[in-house]
């Protein structure tokens, strides 16, 4: 498994939650939270604070999704 794919698969979607939005590693913190949060320029540690269960590869899972998707 590459390191791309190990970092994705902390990413999943289940219906019931969110709405079916995807959610890292079941913590009911979805990537669009994350992402959005990076976006206004809150840093990586600040997050991580904020979020204790977070860890830094489900920030970098995040990345390579947003990033996987803006290739297809």
């Amino acid at each position: 498994m590459s390191e791309s794919q190990a970092l994705l698969s902390r990413i999943s979607a289940n219906p019931d939650i969110f709405g079916g939005k995807p959610i890292l590693r079941g913590l009911r913190i979805s990537v669009e939270t994350v992402l959005s949060l990076l976006a206004q320029g809150v840093p990586q540690d600040e997050i991580l604070d904020d979020y204790p269960d977070l860890e830094p590869d489900d920030i970098r899972a995040c990345l390579v999704r947003e990033e996987a998707l803006l290739r297809d």
